[in-house]
């Protein structure tokens, strides 16, 4: 069988561009936050998180192509819809380009270890393992109805939390090992306030997922993946989703008024109209080509408003 070519537009497909953005804001709102909250900036290990956070989203988007099409039980989706087999590219070949990526993140966060502290191996160790057996494995991670869950948290909070991680002296997390000996320190107070400040990117990260599983329900069902929606039911899933932007919003005012976020934050408030639009244009019609992309406006303005807001904080002194 003849292959194409992976062409620069058909590389761009297949690694989601849109979606990188996603998951470069959680990236900018963690450096932004370590400056501004906590004063501190490390350039070097904000440039290697960078290449190393970006490796794996490239990897996560590509590699789940591949196992969609490698898993598929639909042959009219494997053929007409899915990169892969639509485009005749060659699976080992894109698997391979994937495994170079997922290389290059883990060898920026041995060298990050190097740099911090123990603790960062458990962290990323975590996050890598959610990466890798999101779609692979026996029972893939995507297939359950955790995967908003777990979207939301590597994506969202994890990406934030390692960004101030490797910004910030002393970390909110320290593992320290010797022969005899096993200490895990944790700063209890300082990691609770960084999820309060995560919470709207992770509720609305988790969105986009579950607006994605919501349009894909009749798809996934011939697929054999059963995710949240399939056991909500769509009616039930439909009742579910507006209130997940308004619980992201009313967590933003919480962390503000427990003088977590700056009261600039509030001005993220402003968006709502927007918001409220996008939530009510995917409740009219579920559909993937024509309204899933107003679930990624939603999360990309909010961030990108919340990292702008929080710099211009820190710039006042605000």
């Amino acid at each position: 069988m003849s292959y194409k070519k992976l062409t620069w537009p058909l590389f761009l497909e297949l690694i989601r561009l849109p979606a990188k953005a996603a998951s470069l804001l959680p990236f900018l709102f963690g450096v932004s936050y370590a400056w501004v909250h906590y004063h501190q900036l490390n350039w070097g290990n904000t440039l290697i998180y960078f290449v190393g956070q970006m490796s794996i989203a490239l990897f996560v988007t590509g590699f789940n192509n591949v196992q969609d099409f490698y898993k598929a039980k639909d042959d009219h989706y494997r053929a007409t819809q899915n990169i892969l087999g639509r485009e005749h590219l060659n699976p080992k070949r894109i698997l391979n380009l994937m495994l170079m990526f997922l290389a290059i993140a883990c060898l920026c966060g041995l060298w990050l270890v190097f740099r911090t502290n123990l603790s960062l191996l458990v962290i990323g160790g975590a996050a890598i393992f959610v990466a890798i057996f999101y779609t692979f494995g026996p029972v893939p991670l995507s297939r359950i109805p955790s995967g908003e869950f777990l979207a939301g948290m590597c994506e969202g909070f994890g990406t934030i939390f390692i960004a101030v991680f490797v910004n910030i002296v002393p970390q909110p997390m320290t593992l320290s090992l010797t022969w005899s000996q096993f200490r895990l320190g944790l700063d209890m107070a300082e990691c609770l306030q960084l999820l309060l400040v995560a919470l709207p990117i992770v509720i609305l990260d988790g969105t986009v997922m579950f607006a994605d599983n919501i349009c894909d329900l009749d798809q996934d069902q011939r697929n054999q993946r059963f995710t949240l929606p399939y056991y909500l039911g769509k009616p039930r899933a439909l009742k579910v989703y507006p209130w997940l932007p308004r619980i992201a919003f009313l967590m933003i005012v919480v962390a503000v008024l427990l003088r977590a976020l700056p009261w600039l934050s509030l001005l993220t408030l402003l968006l709502w109209p927007l918001v409220a639009k996008n939530t009510a244009g995917f409740m009219a019609l579920q559909d993937k080509r024509k309204t899933f992309n107003l679930a990624i406006k939603t999360l990309l303005t909010t961030a990108a408003a919340e990292v702008v807001l929080l710099l211009v904080a820190g710039v006042l002194n605000f």
